[in-house]
């Protein structure tokens, strides 16, 4: 491992091995921790200040979530991502992410509308300045607050799941400025179609959405792997 990650700050309301999981998990989502990559207990722990048994719990957890693979003999690796684990997972999403969209039209606030409205023209402004970082904090943002709109903490828990085994390609996905460009606009038809309770055409959109993520996100990885199936 070349990176180093940073000592975890401890918060007095949560137990320290979830700290370490949270801190653990943002490093694979964020890219910091590369697909492939092996997870050494013993440099983990020292990079982080703690000992080893909060890191082994977090490994163990990220296991169960799918963003870590144990291979016998040989340690713990964060996952990769094939065309058809992707596949299988926006296949899900589009559909789960149409029903969100259409409860979130019958059930969202004025407040919840007007905070979306304002994350838009905090994304153009980002975008302006090729802010990336920024760009996805606000993009996450706005998808939050639609979960929240739904009304339904089940459903936006199972969808936040799915998306976390997508984000850790957001990074490529949002420096193709084309791309923040088209995103703003579907961001927009959704938002009007909230505005005006239209639950068929939000659904309609908020699919279309992700299967335009979708193409985007394959394509990244498709170029992925000619690159690394290419000789050296």
């Amino acid at each position: 491992m070349v990176h180093k990650l940073s000592s975890v700050k401890l918060d007095n309301y949560k137990p320290l091995r979830d700290v370490v999981f949270g801190a653990l998990r943002e490093a694979i989502i964020t890219g910091e921790l590369k697909p492939g990559e092996r997870l050494m207990e013993v440099q983990l722990a020292e990079e982080m200040g703690v000992s080893r048994t909060p890191v082994r719990e977090a490994i163990r957890k990220l296991e169960l979530e799918g963003l870590v693979v144990m291979i016998p003999r040989k340690g713990a690796y964060v996952a990769g991502l094939s065309l058809k684990d992707a596949a299988d997972v926006f296949e899900i999403r589009e559909s789960l992410e149409g029903l969100a969209a259409a409860l979130a039209a019958e059930r969202i606030t004025d407040e919840e509308l007007e905070a979306m409205e304002k994350i838009l023209m905090e994304i153009s402004g980002a975008a302006e300045k090729d802010d990336v970082e920024t760009i996805i904090k606000k993009d996450a943002e706005f998808h939050q607050i639609l979960f929240a709109a739904t009304r339904n903490d089940r459903l936006a828990q199972i969808i936040n799941n799915l998306k976390e085994q997508i984000d850790r390609f957001r990074v490529q996905s949002f420096t193709n400025r084309g791309r923040i460009k088209s995103i703003l606009q579907e961001h927009r038809r959704i938002v009007d179609a909230l505005k005006g309770r239209d639950a068929d055409m939000a659904e309609k959109l908020a699919k279309d959405h992700i299967e335009k993520v979708e193409n985007n996100i394959m394509n990244i990885l498709r170029k992925q792997m000619d690159f690394e199936e290419e000789p050296s």
